[in-house]
């Protein structure tokens, strides 16, 4: 019976864990966050501010196709809305989040 006892008695230094068993944990987790950062948060980070950047220079005459997959010339802007002329005569509004990408900028002449 007393063989039992023992084998279920642990390591045997009377206590939870061993005493750096603390400082290890909080190492692999900061290290897990760093992992996390670098590779998931950061870069997506970086992709809303180019999105961001992209939406803020919108400008009367660029091609853009939206969310929705329309593609159309910018004929209108306010803060909210992007008017594109998807065909001659044919005009539509569309919410300026939903721009998803610059296909062609506006000539500057």
């Amino acid at each position: 019976m007393t063989g039992l006892a023992y084998a279920m008695g642990g390591a045997g230094s009377g206590g939870a864990g061993s005493p750096g068993g603390d400082v290890h944990f909080i190492i692999l987790m900061v290290a897990i966050f760093a992992i996390f950062y670098f590779l998931l948060i950061r870069p997506q980070q970086k992709k809303q501010k180019a999105v961001r950047e992209m939406l803020d220079k919108l400008s009367h005459g660029d091609m853009v196709i939206t969310a929705g997959g329309l593609h159309g010339k910018i004929t209108g802007l306010t803060d909210n809305i992007v008017t594109l002329e998807i065909s001659d005569k044919v005009r539509v509004k569309v919410s300026r989040n939903h721009v998803s990408a610059v296909t062609q900028k506006a000539s500057t002449e």
